[in-house]
């Protein structure tokens, strides 16, 4: 975890929302430190944090200099550290969407349309500062309802990960939950969801999300255009095992004007002053 103090000026420090279980974020981004570290060509490290909120501290703090963000929370970051800048996104992250999931329980059938049967179940978001898992489902929940999530539905909880949603609604702890597609993907893929138990019931319109931030202050750190070779760096992972671990096909550039979708959106339920 990380200490109180700041990161030593030589070693580049980076971070990840805990958008699953923390074996897991270790085994992704490890390679990813290694990868860094003998193309940048400088001690790179990676840092695990408890919460979203963790991540956004840590990067206000210079605790780290790089974090895999998602589209809230990178955001939520970009606006407490001047100059700081999103570099870096998944090919996929710019066409990203939510599953609403249910138990066999809820007897929900899928569909294109926003099913309106949902109410009066139980319903799980994921971390309270998840774009896929919180932010944007909740956003489409008051557009096609009118309602607040906790007057649409029985019982509202955050479970803090997608993995968790995932195996909540699976168990029948909530008959609902929101999870970030590509997490589903992954885990279905691995054989980790018994679909006689959960399956998707409706998919979100997509929105842009996750984005690799760097703070504004790195050149001055490490050395002038530091920022370029970071960016360069991660623009330029092409090992298919590396990718996957993400899961991304590959990283193309980003800005930070590619997520003020999400900025409008905070704004508007109350997330974002």
């Amino acid at each position: 975890m990380l200490s109180t103090g700041k990161a030593l000026a030589e070693t580049l420090v980076f971070t990840a929302i805990p958008d699953q279980d923390e074996t897991r974020l270790q085994e992704r981004f490890s390679k990813v430190a290694d990868y860094l570290e003998k193309t940048l060509e400088v001690d790179v490290r990676f840092v695990p944090v408890k919460d979203y909120a963790a991540t956004v501290s840590a990067f206000r703090n210079n605790q780290v200099q790089l974090a895999w963000f998602g589209g809230l929370s990178g955001v939520q970051a970009r606006r407490l550290v001047d100059g700081s800048e999103a570099i870096a996104q998944g090919v996929e992250d710019t066409q990203f969407k939510t599953y609403f999931i249910a138990h066999k329980s809820a007897a929900i059938e899928p569909g294109e349309d926003f099913p309106k049967d949902m109410a009066g179940k139980t319903f799980t978001f994921g971390s309270k500062g998840s774009t896929s898992g919180r932010l944007m489902p909740e956003f489409y929940i008051r557009e096609e309802t009118g309602q607040a999530p906790d007057k649409f539905f029985s019982r509202v909880g955050f479970s803090d990960n997608h993995s968790r949603t995932i195996a909540l609604v699976e168990s029948g702890a909530y008959q609902l939950g929101a999870v970030s597609f590509d997490v589903w993907e992954t885990e279905l893929a691995a054989g980790d969801i018994d679909l006689d138990a959960v399956k998707v019931v409706w998919e979100t319109p997509t929105y842009p999300d996750y984005q690799w931030t760097i703070r504004g202050d790195v050149d001055k750190t490490f050395g002038e255009g530091f920022k370029k070779k970071v960016q360069q760096a991660l623009l330029s992972m092409d090992d298919p095992d590396l990718l996957a671990s993400f899961p991304r096909k590959k990283f193309i550039k980003a800005e930070n004007k590619d997520y003020q979708q999400i900025l409008n959106v905070a704004k508007d339920i109350g997330l974002i002053d």
